[in-house]
């Protein structure tokens, strides 16, 4: 993949240059920590967002709404460290989570876990998991955690981004918000990558495809260039970062 927006380029890594050649498999150790964190990320997705890492990082910065516990950004962050150690330039992965958990998360849905409940305020605080695992894991040098709203931390984000995940609330307002907070700011040949994406309502929820992934192609900015189970991967191949979408 290079820098410039192409169409219908397939999103598979490449190394930033012929000396700076990168290993394309994540560490034993950082991958069996990343399957045993605390999260919704099959081991295929995780794969394919680590690869997608490896391509897009040597470019600029990426960054990921909704963390949790950090499954996602361990796979994202060791793609940040083997870029960091093949180029000689930081890469850096933000993440944007108010670390409350999304609806879906709360006591009495599906995907409630006691085990992340603060017990003084009654609320949901993954935050301290998360800081664990990237700490374990050695990433804190790659791994940013900006600890916030989506919404409010996108009202002042101005720099492109050469990878985007979308990964946060899975209501209708909290995708439709994460699509027109942070989208445009995927930089040309950069990529929009969306978790939890359905076709067809019998497998899932359907606000991350109606509010994210359809309004992405709609508009016209946005290739499809990969998918892997609900993980799709859309490439900038129109307009530059910042500029509005349709």
């Amino acid at each position: 993949m290079t820098d410039t927006a192409q169409p219908n380029q397939p999103a598979t890594p490449t190394a930033p240059g012929p000396d700076a050649p990168m290993p394309a498999e994540m560490p034993a150790e950082l991958l069996a920590q990343a399957q045993a964190a605390k999260g919704f990320m099959p081991e295929d997705e995780g794969a394919a967002l680590h690869r997608l890492g490896l391509a897009r990082l040597p470019h600029g910065p990426a960054l990921e709404v909704g963390t949790y516990c950090g499954k996602s950004a361990l796979y994202l962050g060791a793609a940040a460290q083997a870029v960091s150690a093949a180029t000689g330039r930081d890469a850096v992965v933000f993440t944007v989570d108010h670390h409350r958990g999304s609806e879906e998360n709360q006591a009495g849905w599906e995907h409630h876990d006691p085990s992340v409940v603060d017990p003084e305020i009654g609320l949901m605080d993954t935050l301290g998991v998360f800081r664990k695992n990237i700490a374990r894991a050695g990433l804190e040098d790659h791994v940013i955690a900006i600890v916030g709203q989506s919404q409010t931390v996108a009202a002042h984000w101005r720099t492109p981004l050469s990878l985007l995940f979308i990964d946060g609330g899975h209501g209708e307002q909290p995708a439709r918000d994460d699509f027109q907070g942070w989208a445009h700011w995927v930089e040309a040949g950069g990529c929009l990558a969306i978790h939890d994406v359905f076709e067809d309502p019998a497998d899932g929820g359907r606000p991350p495809y109606e509010q994210i992934y359809l309004p992405a192609l709609a508009s016209g900015a946005f290739t499809e260039v990969e998918a892997v189970g609900s993980l799709r991967v859309l490439q900038r191949t129109s307009g530059a970062a910042g500029d509005p979408l349709a």
